[in-house]
């Protein structure tokens, strides 16, 4: 069933991401990290059309992050730092995994989302458009039958670069 919803503003979506990270302190926030998170939702969600993957997939939220994924998280590394566990408590009010702030708190998905990328991958994230989408496609998208590099270009450019 199609969705009547529209595409966010890229621009007001950058200045969440950025706020949000930064609100995080620490390393959480650079310009790359801001790009990749405009890419990753633009690519997952059409940019937040759609905020529960489409068929039967578990995707949850702008970024369409699987609630075992969000639980992964927590249990292998934000428990870990309880500096970590506060902020996100500060920043968005979530003190432990929450299937319904995963799909509806915006803040959350985005701290979410950039910690699956900054706790799982150790290379640094790219600068270039190509180069993050690779970056996505090998730390992200985990299922070669749901997307491509070349298709996370290709919406990037379709709903970021307007």
């Amino acid at each position: 069933m199609p969705s009547e919803r529209q595409p966010m503003n890229p621009e007001i979506l950058r200045l969440h991401i950025r706020s949000t990270l930064q609100l995080m302190g620490g390393k959480l926030w650079s310009f790359n990290s801001e790009e990749l998170l405009l890419g990753t939702c633009a690519q997952e969600s059409h940019l937040g059309t759609f905020r529960r993957q489409l068929g039967s997939g578990p995707g949850l939220g702008i970024y369409q992050m699987e609630p075992m994924t969000e639980q992964s998280l927590w249990k292998d590394y934000i428990y870990y730092r309880a500096d970590l566990a506060v902020a996100i408590t500060r920043v968005c009010g979530v003190k432990q995994p929450d299937t319904y702030q995963l799909e509806m708190n915006l803040a959350y998905q985005t701290i979410m989302a950039r910690l699956r990328y900054f706790a799982w991958v150790k290379e640094p994230i790219p600068s270039t458009l190509n180069a993050q989408a690779k970056y996505w496609d090998d730390n992200y998208n985990c299922n070669p039958n749901a997307g491509t590099a070349q298709e996370y270009i290709s919406n990037y450019r379709r709903f970021v670069s307007v």
